[in-house]
């Protein structure tokens, strides 16, 4: 696990209020990695951006820039499909990423499964040398986030300076994500055994297209849902419960089973050349638009979500 004193891997959240301080936070750091032949992106939501793009001028086409509000929607998705695939991209050099996952309009669940992602990336770059810089907007995120980011983050910036977090306790935060996840309300229900795979695809394909979702769309939600229940066959040793459900504006599908997932990085890491296995779960974390996860001895939950907007 990282601490402020690690000298090769570091992952400060940067508490800004208003643009300027965010150009000042962000802008150098940015700089002193291309002066230094770092490798630098910037993964943040679209309007930040155009902010950085303006600042930099010229230096902004040596900065891998991508909206996080579109590539990180599924929080999930940002290890393996963002930071890791941009670090592993540059393996020879040192590397630099601001990453801003959370900002205002996230909703409650999405913020869940964010705090999840911001303490897991303490064990996605032990001993890597990167260095992910958060930005967190301290006039409009509630204070109980900007507490959670001394909960996650070794190291925190302010116009005040730089300070080691007393509150940093990763792992703590993981422990208290770890929470039951309800039943969609009004969910269909079907339990299925390994003979039984072939008929969830058509049954869970007929749904996903019932409710609204494009043909393209239908097919990830058949794939996903299809992993979870092959996990459950194969290593949980017991039929699949699939629950298909619908929120609002967002189809809420659950796989339940009796197995225990005990690795945190489960389903968040790239896949390496020639792995044969282990891709079901970073397939569930790539194509839904979010996932939620409990798991304890005896009892594992996925839920994924498909928006239909």
């Amino acid at each position: 696990m990282s601490t402020a004193a690690d000298a090769t891997f570091f992952h400060p959240a940067l508490l800004y209020r208003g643009d300027g301080e965010y150009l000042a936070g962000t802008v150098p750091f940015i700089r002193d990695g291309l002066s230094a032949g770092d490798a630098v992106a910037a993964a943040v939501p679209g309007e930040h951006v155009e902010l950085l793009r303006t600042a930099l001028g010229a230096a902004a086409d040596h900065v891998a820039m991508v909206d996080m509000t579109v590539v990180g929607r599924n929080p999930g998705r940002i290890i393996p499909g963002v930071l890791r695939d941009f670090a592993d991209r540059h393996p020879n050099q040192h590397v630099r990423i601001i990453g801003e996952p959370i900002w205002p309009r996230r909703t409650a669940d999405e913020y869940s499964a964010c705090l999840r992602h911001e303490a897991l990336i303490n064990h996605a770059f032990t001993g890597r040398d990167v260095t992910v810089l958060c930005p967190y907007d301290a006039d409009s995120l509630d204070p109980e986030v900007l507490a959670d980011a001394a909960r996650t983050h070794p190291v925190l910036v302010d116009q005040d300076g730089t300070r080691d977090s007393c509150r940093y306790a990763p792992d703590d935060v993981l422990m208290d994500c770890n929470q039951p996840l309800p039943a969609p309300p009004g969910a269909e229900r079907f339990v299925i055994a390994a003979s039984g795979l072939p008929g969830l695809r058509r049954v869970v394909c007929a749904f996903g297209q019932r409710q609204g979702l494009s043909a393209d769309r239908a097919d990830d939600l058949v794939l996903v849902l299809t992993e979870l229940a092959t996990n459950s066959v194969e290593h949980a040793v017991s039929p699949a419960i699939v629950l298909l459900g619908r929120v609002g504006d967002q189809l809420v599908c659950q796989v339940r089973d009796t197995g225990y997932i005990s690795d945190p990085l489960a389903g968040r890491r790239p896949v390496v050349p020639g792995q044969q296995r282990g891709r079901g779960l970073l397939l569930v974390n790539l194509l839904s638009d979010l996932v939620r996860a409990h798991s304890r001895p005896g009892t594992t939950v996925t839920e994924v979500r498909f928006a239909l907007a």
